[in-house]
């Protein structure tokens, strides 16, 4: 019990501090909403054939937007502010006091997650009162809840996993963009994949969690078929990135 308090007490210090940087706040919840009338601006005045039906590309951005707002609330933002806390020896100092280190970890992965859960919420919002997307409602609100818990969790798993590997805080960004911004291309966030994509391109797409979690999401906003093997592989790759995370985290700064 005392664990758990001591987690939720360290969500409220995260999450303070979280909106008492107002600029910051702001390009999170910005970001994802830019790209999405970015990309309905440029590509939303068509439709896209996915499994044999004609999705029109502006419902289909409000589901791949709301997917990069999960990874990068959670992916990108833990590997990041892990590998500056660890280089600017936040870390090393907070092993040293009472906290239990789940506690610490525990309640940055639920601040992503919360944040995570907000901007899709905004996204949909936004999307459904721009281009009149559908909300998700019953059974097929229910899946995408799940897939976007699942989902963050998952992320934010990799996160950590990823932030073991980074070798100092100023290449923290250049590293998670140059492996989640190939992976989000090939997972078909950015420009959808139809009936004539490449059979290789989704082959190679299949291996990675983003996909996964991409198809689990469409099928709630447009209404292509669910399987919850999408969310057992995402949820699979989460346990083997939590498993990485505990076995190479480190509090220390990198030195050398």
């Amino acid at each position: 019990m005392t664990a758990l308090r001591l987690t939720g007490v360290q969500f409220r210090y995260v999450n303070k501090a979280f909106w008492r940087n107002p600029a910051s706040a702001f390009f999170t919840f910005a970001f994802p909403l830019m790209f999405l009338v970015i990309f309905t601006a440029l590509l939303g005045h068509s439709t896209v054939r996915i499994g044999g039906r004609a999705i029109d590309t502006s419902t289909y951005y409000v589901a791949s937007m709301a997917c990069f707002a999960v990874i990068s609330a959670c992916f990108n933002n833990i590997a990041i502010s892990i590998s500056f806390q660890r280089e600017r020896g936040i870390l090393k100092r907070t092993s040293g006091t009472p906290l239990p280190a789940a506690s610490f970890l525990g309640a940055r992965i639920l601040h992503a997650m919360f944040v995570a859960v907000l901007l899709v919420v905004l996204t949909v919002a936004f999307g459904h009162g721009l281009y009149h997307a559908a909300i998700p409602t019953g059974v097929t609100l229910l899946r995408v809840v799940v897939a976007v818990l699942v989902g963050s969790a998952t992320f934010c798993a990799l996160g950590l996993a990823l932030s073991a590997g980074i070798p100092n805080g100023d290449a923290a960004a250049a590293v998670v963009n140059a492996v989640i911004l190939p992976v989000e291309f090939l997972s078909g966030i950015f420009i959808p994949f139809d009936d004539t994509t490449p059979s290789w391109i989704l082959w190679v797409a299949r291996i990675f969690p983003v996909r996964h979690f991409v198809l689990s999401m469409q099928a709630g906003f447009i209404g292509t078929a669910f399987s919850w093997t999408d969310v057992l592989v995402v949820a699979a790759w989460g346990a083997a990135g939590l498993l990485v995370a505990i076995r190479f985290f480190s509090w220390e700064p990198r030195r050398g």
